[in-house]
């Protein structure tokens, strides 16, 4: 098995773990493979695949776009350690609002795919961390939004009580507040 994916409390949002090769020279791993994905119905096209870099405490977050830029994610954390976060934005969902949270790191090497419809965020907990991420759609800045990352309708309790984040993202509008542009 190349793959385990295993489906979070919100089944869309799929952690998914790599078998990982270890031998003396290091390790070895698939990141991505569209036959074994597919087979776990993730049948996206990635077109994008973007890098951040951030200290500690960084909190990035929540982003989504909207159509017809819409994205899903395939997220993994190659240095340092995250707190990966996917809220359901999607309006007609059993599961909207909800969130599901993963630790993400280089030691455990897991990835989280999150479908359209979501919105994404991170905090890091390492003194640094360098996350990649694959997206099916491109980067718009015409349609990215986001959701404020303290939104307490939301409740996702990041472990920093005071983190590093952009002003953007603290000038984000509460999901309760956004009319006509999620599903």
């Amino acid at each position: 098995m190349v793959f385990r994916f295993s489906r979070t409390d919100i089944p869309d949002v799929i952690l998914i773990k790599p078998e990982v090769h270890y031998d003396q020279r290091g390790f070895f791993l698939e990141s991505y493979s569209k036959k074994y994905f597919e087979e776990a119905g993730i049948n996206e096209e990635f077109v994008q695949d973007n890098h951040s870099f951030s200290i500690k405490n960084t909190l990035r977050g929540l982003h989504y776009q909207i159509e017809p830029f819409e994205q899903s994610k395939l997220v993994r954390c190659i240095s340092g350690e995250i707190i990966d976060v996917a809220v359901d934005i999607r309006r007609n969902s059993g599961t909207f609002g909800k969130f599901v949270m993963v630790n993400l790191s280089s030691e455990n090497k897991n990835m989280l795919y999150i479908p359209r419809g979501f919105a994404h965020g991170f905090l890091v907990i390492s003194d640094y961390a360098e996350v990649v991420y694959k997206t099916d759609n491109y980067y718009s800045r015409e349609h990215e939004r986001g959701i404020l990352w303290n939104d307490y309708d939301i409740g996702v309790r990041w472990p920093v009580p005071d983190p590093i984040i952009s002003d953007k993202d603290k000038s984000w509008p509460r999901l309760r507040d956004l009319v006509g542009e999620m599903h």
